[in-house]
């Protein structure tokens, strides 16, 4: 599977890796990719940390599942590789983005550019079997990802948290609001996107924020 993880990350993390759920998940994890189709590559797995280490991270955006169909997944939540037809959530995600800040939609649905910005683009499971949304849920990962916005919010300052849905607000229920700007509002899946999420006006709130306490924007 050729999996790696990003040494920032892989120290923070390594009492994880070493916990018997751990052991459990990758035991299952091999041996799906083993026997069936999932996605995303195997050595796309940990890309969320990979692209984006642990100090580097300003912005996180908390998602829920890969995308389970051919060539989609790249190990971000809502991004697609290059070349692939914008999904409906990253669609209206970039309507968001032209609303609020006027940039146009971009015609890569990729969001490494942001990843490489600081902005951790964390699903809350990392993998998912071939056609089956969801197939990977409930093996282990929550908890793991759990950890790693844990370690964020306790060890770093002034972070913007991105909470897109009631799946991702009770993920963020560990953020110190004190410490960090957390921004809720409905998902932007074509279900709910015109109930709260077009004009939720995140991008600028964010780097609003972020430039308050000294740091770069992210160029969205």
């Amino acid at each position: 599977m050729n999996v790696k993880i990003e040494p920032s990350w892989g120290e923070r993390l390594r009492a994880e890796f070493e916990a018997p759920y751990f052991l459990r998940l990758a035991e299952f994890v091999r041996a799906e990719y083993a026997t069936t189709t999932c996605y995303p590559p195997g050595s796309r797995i940990f890309n969320a940390f990979d692209l984006c280490p642990f100090e580097q991270v300003k912005v996180v955006i908390i998602g829920q599942d890969p995308y389970h169909e051919p060539g989609q997944a790249e190990g971000l939540c809502f991004s697609v590789a290059d070349g692939v037809p914008h999904p409906p959530s990253l669609q209206n995600i970039f309507k968001e983005i032209q609303g609020d800040l006027g940039r146009p939609v971009p015609e890569s649905g990729s969001l490494r550019r942001w990843a490489e910005q600081g902005v951790l683009l964390l699903n809350a499971t990392l993998t998912v079997r071939a056609h089956q949304a969801g197939s990977h849920q409930n093996r282990g990962w929550e908890q793991f990802t759990d950890a790693a916005i844990r370690r964020l919010a306790e060890e770093r300052e002034h972070l913007v948290f991105l909470l897109w849905g009631s799946y991702a607000q009770r993920k963020g229920q560990v953020i110190d609001r004190k410490k960090h700007l957390v921004l809720q509002s409905a998902h932007p899946s074509p279900l709910s996107a015109y109930r709260g999420f077009f004009g939720n006006h995140h991008f600028s709130l964010a780097n609003d924020y972020l430039v308050r306490h000294g740091k770069d924007p992210v160029c969205w």
